[in-house]
């Protein structure tokens, strides 16, 4: 089978921009207000949840809902973007003005609106973006495959032509679902988990390494075709 990619999708967190820590300190903030106290494995649960909010939900014993929770969650995260915490990944910028001179470019993500639109613009990269889909925007989270696939009806290319460009097993497993080809680049270079691992068809382990895979696979040679499962 081969196909041909017209159309690039990213993930944010942690494909893009470095925000781990300041997800897990801001909620960290918010469920100890909530009597909870954060623990290492929390951070680690939140890395590529689709759910995150329903799990920060959880953590409060029911003190807090999860709408709650992402309006001061994200209210915090913009205000991290705000004070300069919230950095883009080293090469990343150039991995999407890369991917934006082969064709349309859009951002799949769980985080909200408010937040992502910040950090966008903070990156000077909104204007570029055919589409921008958020958590709000879909019913069904990674690891379905819906925001992949309301993030190609918004680029205007079918699945099938889109490369997806994810760190976290539930976001690969969400493009892969959706019939995309993916390029994986695992946050620090984690070993993705068995089910996961032969998904992705390319795999770099640092958006600067990722870099000429994303001009291959968008600018293949002349007269070929991306084959499936390439690596």
């Amino acid at each position: 089978m081969t196909r041909a990619l017209r159309a690039t999708v990213f993930d944010l967190d942690d494909t893009l921009i470095d925000t781990g820590d300041a997800w897990g300190r801001v909620c960290a903030d918010f469920v100890a207000r909530h009597g909870h106290r954060w623990r290492a494995e929390d951070t680690v649960a939140l890395h590529g949840n689709g759910g995150w909010a329903s799990y920060v939900s959880g953590l409060c014993g029911g003190a807090a809902g999860t709408a709650e929770v992402v309006e001061t969650c994200a209210a915090a995260m913009v205000d991290e973007c705000a004070a300069g915490r919230v950095r883009a990944l080293p090469g990343a910028v150039e991995l999407v003005l890369e991917a934006e001179r082969h064709g349309p470019v859009g951002v799949a993500t769980a985080s909200p609106r408010s937040f992502v639109l910040a950090a966008l613009e903070g990156l000077a990269l909104l204007a570029g973006l055919r589409a921008v889909v958020c958590g709000e925007d879909v019913v069904r989270v990674k690891p379905a495959p819906d925001p992949y696939l309301r993030a190609a009806a918004e680029v205007g290319v079918p699945p099938s032509g889109c490369l997806a460009v994810e760190d976290s097993p539930n976001g690969i497993r969400s493009a892969a679902a959706a019939g995309m080809y993916v390029l994986a680049v695992p946050r620090g270079g984690m070993t993705l988990p068995a089910e996961v691992a032969h998904l992705p068809a390319a795999r770099a382990h640092s958006a600067a390494e990722a870099l000429p895979l994303l001009t291959r696979l968008l600018a293949p040679q002349p007269g070929l075709l991306i084959h499936e499962g390439a690596s």
